[in-house]
């Protein structure tokens, strides 16, 4: 039975976490924040209401092996290939350079060779979790910068799996190139091994298991197969998180691993939410307040060299200044795996513990700093690529005469609009942020230009003062519906035409000042429904009128 004192500890952690995480995302400050604030508070330097930490730390790394499993599951081979040059290229320099930087700032201020190595390379690792949820937010993953940040994110996430490996050999007293070189050979051969076993084996014991049709068979499976190939991997030497790694790897492939993600996913992010807690527990707020002007100068100066080595590597890479400035400054955080590897570290023996409260309290610190930092790139990057813009747009604008139309947006709605213009020979101008996506309509001979049609001075320079329609195709709530609303509010006599999702969002655009707002949702569904009722033998001219009259009801 299970003692009380557990019970009453896991209740304690489950309230302090359905109180303290939705706090923080509505704050924009994300989960992970919230987590660690939650372990903060009911934790020995909080409250006090739970002592027990290393017991919990040790059942909560199993979040950070289900963690690791997602990204090796999720890293197919053809997609690390098509962005080889910024992911092994920028990537691996910004790692290399910023930890190599750091790592000898700390041997200047007295750190042994091996603390300062971990030192080093954790803070030089960034959040994914903040750096994705940011771009996602902001419908920015598919701009350039949204790639090139993503690049870098995806290489740091790769480098993990090494970096804790070299963190287990450091602790056993092995020599640093002795274990640089030994750490490469078991992963040559681990990666072989298990790649054979993935092949030969894995695979058909899941489509046994999936013959049995019975979901809590296959979900027992792939938790078996995770842990399974921890469990093997520590048994020749390695961690549990390069086994969880590589068991993903082998299975990037296959036809299961969409099952497998889902079924894992909901262990994943209980126990990983409970790790946080567990690092947030460690974390000494009260240091915050004895060395308030070291810690902000520390965080201070963080921010800066990282933004500042990014942003070098970023240009002699071929990066825009504008693209640059805002991938530098998105990515000068340190991230959520640096708390991996200084808690592995920290169990290991080989951080002390004061080092340790202070090197979490500081990436605890700058990933709170993160919304505000993602605001200032916006804001920097957007006073550096004004006048390109600008420049862009009137060119665009000469080349097809002065435009009757400016479409926002030029993804799947926007190309066809823009068809449909072009065939009934209408100037028009549309604006996208996705700079493939415009360099491809250009090839193919549509008048778009790459800009944020959202901001008013792009607008301005698209001649949005002659023009007498726009047309908001942006499929991401927020940003189409803070388009219409500055539009509005600038210029009171344009007819906004916007699509909306469904009829909440097409709401949500009317009252934020569209003319018209078109359910894409509703207009498929009268489309399918005209097509069911000609097909059943109904009338043309009644079925016509029966549409028309759903139409009208639903846009009146």
């Amino acid at each position: 039975m299970m003692e009380p004192h557990y019970l009453a500890d896991i209740l304690v952690l489950l309230a302090a976490a359905i109180i303290a995480v939705p706090v923080f995302q509505r704050l924009g400050l994300g989960a992970v924040l919230g987590y660690l604030a939650a372990g903060a508070v009911v934790g020995p330097w909080g409250l006090g209401f739970i002592d027990k930490i290393e017991e919990i730390r040790h059942i909560a790394e199993f979040g950070v092996i289900f963690l690791l499993f997602i990204i090796g599951i999720e890293l197919k081979p053809a997609r690390l290939w098509n962005m080889r040059r910024m992911v092994f290229g920028l990537g691996t320099a910004q790692l290399m350079v910023t930890g190599m930087a750091i790592a000898g700032l700390a041997l200047f201020f007295g750190q042994p060779l091996g603390i300062a190595i971990i030192i080093g390379f954790g803070l030089a690792l960034s959040s994914t979790a903040f750096g994705l949820q940011i771009l996602t937010e902001r419908g920015e993953m598919g701009t350039s910068h949204g790639q090139t940040a993503f690049s870098v994110l995806l290489l740091q996430d790769l480098a993990v799996v090494p970096l804790l490996a070299l963190v287990s050999l450091l602790a056993v007293d092995t020599g640093l190139l002795e274990g640089v070189e030994f750490a490469i050979l078991e992963a040559i051969l681990a990666i072989a091994f298990v790649i054979f076993i993935g092949r030969f084996l894995l695979s058909p014991v899941l489509r046994l298991v999936s013959t049995s049709r019975t979901a809590e068979v296959f979900t027992a499976a792939a938790v078996f197969a995770v842990l399974g190939t921890a469990w093997l991997m520590e048994a020749v030497g390695l961690s549990l998180a390069l086994g969880a790694f590589l068991a993903g790897l082998m299975m990037a492939d296959s036809h299961y691993r969409h099952q497998l993600i889902a079924d894992i996913q909901p262990f994943r992010g209980i126990l990983l939410g409970l790790f946080f807690m567990g690092v947030g527990m460690t974390i000494d707020f009260g240091l915050l307040g004895r060395q308030s002007v070291v810690i902000a100068g520390l965080v201070l100066g963080l921010l800066v060299l990282k933004s500042a080595i990014l942003w070098v590597l970023c240009r002699f890479m071929g990066v825009s200044k504008p693209d640059a400035i805002r991938v530098s400054i998105l990515l000068s955080q340190s991230g959520e795996f640096g708390f991996v590897l200084f808690g592995l570290a920290a169990i290991s023996g080989l951080l002390p513990e004061d080092l340790f409260h202070l090197l979490t309290l500081l990436v605890a610190l700058t990933m709170t700093a993160t919304p505000l930092l993602a605001n200032i790139c916006e804001y920097v990057g957007n006073c550096f690529d004004t006048a390109a813009i600008r420049k862009d747009i009137t060119s665009s604008s000469v080349e097809g005469g002065q435009p009757q139309v400016i479409i926002a947006g030029f993804g799947r709605v926007g190309r066809r609009i823009a068809s449909i213009l072009q065939a009934g020979n209408v100037p028009y101008l549309a604006i996208d942020r996705n700079a493939d996506r415009v360099l491809e309509g250009r090839r193919d001979g549509y008048s778009v230009t790459y800009g944020d049609a959202s901001r008013v001075d792009v607008l301005k320079a698209a001649g949005v003062r002659q023009v007498g329609v726009l047309v908001c195709t942006l499929d991401q709530v927020v940003p189409a519906k803070r388009l219409v609303n500055i539009v509005r509010q600038r210029y009171p006599d344009i007819d906004i035409h916007a699509r909306g999702r469904d009829q909440h969002h097409c709401e949500q655009l009317l009252k934020a000042g569209a003319t018209i707002a078109v359910s894409e949702t509703l207009e498929a569904s009268l489309q399918i429904s005209s097509a069911v009722l000609n097909t059943v033998g109904v009338i043309e001219e009644e079925a016509a009128e029966l549409i028309e009259s759903f139409r009208s009801e639903y846009y009146k």
